[in-house]
């Protein structure tokens, strides 16, 4: 497995490649870095890809569209790849099956793919915090700690959004949004954070559509909302797809605010800043 995958969606971009690829590929030599690259053309009608063929064949590999379907074409793979990355994620966990096993994240810090692989590990560590608080014999003062610690928990993931936001912020920072441009009421990173709470609903309707121990209503019951999960997780991301196309395109305008919780900061909840009086 590769420590960094490069996916470049590319259209009609050679003056660009010819601009960029020189200081990546002399970034990723000094880091030492076990890499893929990856440009996925879309039809380009310049000479991109007969660029990347004389000049970069060696090191990056080159996916050409047959159809001009567009940027949402090539920002297909990009959702794709973060749903096998969420899908790794929650696989990785369950080999030890402990909130507090340490997450070894296989991906670059600088990378999209390190923080889609963190986000879901945090979602899958709070999955099963929120199944041990709900257990109907816990102590009292137990449930005081594991809710303080999804508190905590929450925060981090409301943090990891938001830094997947900036990601996103700043790729389309050079795109001019269109006179009638619209804003999103979700911005890209938020979308994804459901795709990835998504993932975690089916691993878990998996296990319990084919548990043993359970009654076959049961299990043909969670077969039943497995097949709606699936195609929510369809659904949904066609919709990010479609969302990032509009954000490249300019019909619709980039825009990411703060969650701004109030509840945890010592000088906004009343609670909190009443002891400190």
């Amino acid at each position: 497995m590769k420590n960094l995958t490069v996916l470049i969606p590319n259209y009609n971009g050679e003056k660009l490649l010819k601009s960029f690829l020189p200081s990546i590929f002399e970034a990723l030599n000094i880091a030492k870095i076990d890499y893929e690259f990856i440009v996925v053309d879309d039809c380009s009608t310049d000479e991109s890809i007969e660029f990347l063929n004389k000049n970069y064949s060696k090191k990056i590999t080159t996916l050409k569209d047959s159809t001009k379907l567009s940027f949402a074409h090539t920002c297909d793979k990009v959702i794709a790849s973060a749903n096998n990355i969420f899908n790794q994620a929650i696989n990785d966990y369950h080999l030890y099956d402990n909130i507090d096993h340490p997450m070894v994240n296989p991906y670059d810090k600088s990378s999209i793919e390190h923080l889609l692989y963190l986000k879901c590990w945090i979602d899958t560590a709070q999955w099963h915090m929120e199944d041990v608080i709900r257990n109907p014999d816990i102590e009292p003062q137990d449930a005081l700690y594991w809710k303080r610690r999804i508190d905590k928990q929450n925060q981090i993931r409301t943090d990891t959004v938001e830094y997947i936001d900036s990601y996103f912020l700043n790729l389309y920072s050079s795109t001019i949004p269109k006179p009638n441009a619209k804003i999103n009421t979700e911005s890209p990173a938020w979308a994804i954070d459901r795709l990835s709470i998504l993932a975690l609903k089916i691993y878990h309707m998996q296990e319990e559509s084919g548990r043993k121990d359970a009654e076959q209503a049961h299990r043909d019951n969670c077969q039943a909302k497995l097949e709606i999960l699936l195609q929510q997780r369809n659904d949904l991301s066609q919709s990010i797809e479609e969302l990032l196309q509009d954000l490249q395109s300019g019909q619709k305008i980039m825009k990411v605010y703060k969650q701004m919780k109030m509840y945890n900061d010592p000088s906004l909840n009343p609670v909190l800043y009443a002891k400190q009086k």
